[in-house]
């Protein structure tokens, strides 16, 4: 059985992320996002891409 490129490709030769990596990284942008100014009542009724979309720009938020 030779090693080809089958088992070199990198999702299989690297662990995906689980469940609890996802909670943990949207635990620390919610933090992130308190710190900036958001309302928590606001970050309640985001989902994670909505979150994710607000950091990709964090001085807009400051400057509001």
């Amino acid at each position: 059985m030779g090693t080809g490129r089958t088992f070199n490709k990198k999702p299989i030769s690297r662990p995906k992320k689980g469940a609890s990596e996802r909670a943990r990284r949207i635990e620390t942008h919610r933090k992130r996002l308190l710190a900036l100014g958001v309302s928590e009542e606001q970050l309640r009724t985001m989902n994670p891409d909505e979150i994710r979309k607000l950091l990709q720009r964090p001085k807009l938020l400051a400057s509001k």
